[in-house]
C-alpha cells in the first residue's frame, strides 16, 4: 500500500500532516497486523488440522481476535473519524478496514459493539472506487 500511495500519489491515501499520517498507519496496522494474520487460512487450517479445534473453537478464536482488533480501531476513530476511518477522506486505514469487516461478516462476528467502524464502512461502500473493489464484484476464477 505504501508504494502504491507512492506511486499514483492522487488521490493520496495519507493525510499531510506527520502525525495524521502516523496515525493512519497504526489504524491500517491494527488491521494488517494484529487482525488479519490471526484470521488467515493458514492460520485457520492449522487451528482445525494440527490443534483439532472443532468450528465452535475456530468461530470463538476468529471473534476473539476481530473483536480485539475492532475495539482498537473503535477507540481511535472515536477521536479521528470523519465520513472515514480518519477524515473526511478515504485512507490506508479504509482500504485495510473495509475488507476486514467483509471478513467479519462473512465469519458471523458481530459488529453491534463498533458503531463507527460500521459508519465509517459503509461510507467506504458507497465510495466508488470501494464498492467496484467489492470481492462480489470481480470476475470468478476457474
Amino acid at each position: 500500500m505504501e508504494w502504491l500511495e507512492e506511486r499514483f500519489p492522487t488521490p493520496s491515501l495519507l493525510p499531510s500532516d506527520q502525525q495524521a499520517r502516523a496515525i493512519v498507519r497504526s489504524m491500517a496496522a491494527i488491521v494488517a497486523c494484529d487482525i488479519h494474520p490471526l484470521n488467515n487460512l493458514r492460520v485457520l487450517q492449522h487451528l482445525r488440522t494440527e490443534l483439532e479445534a472443532d468450528e465452535q473453537k475456530v468461530s470463538a478464536w476468529i471473534d476473539r481476535w476481530m473483536r480485539d482488533g475492532f475495539q482498537a480501531l473503535e477507540r481511535l476513530m472515536e477521536t479521528h473519524a470523519g465520513a472515514f476511518a480518519f477524515g473526511a477522506q478515504p485512507t490506508l486505514a479504509d482500504c485495510c478496514l473495509a475488507p476486514q469487516v467483509y471478513s467479519a461478516e462473512r465469519f458471523g462476528v458481530s459488529l453491534a459493539d463498533f458503531p463507527n467502524l460500521r459508519r465509517v464502512t459503509d461510507a467506504a461502500r458507497a465510495h466508488p472506487a470501494f464498492a467496484a473493489a467489492h470481492p462480489d464484484r470481480q470476475p470468478q476464477s476457474n
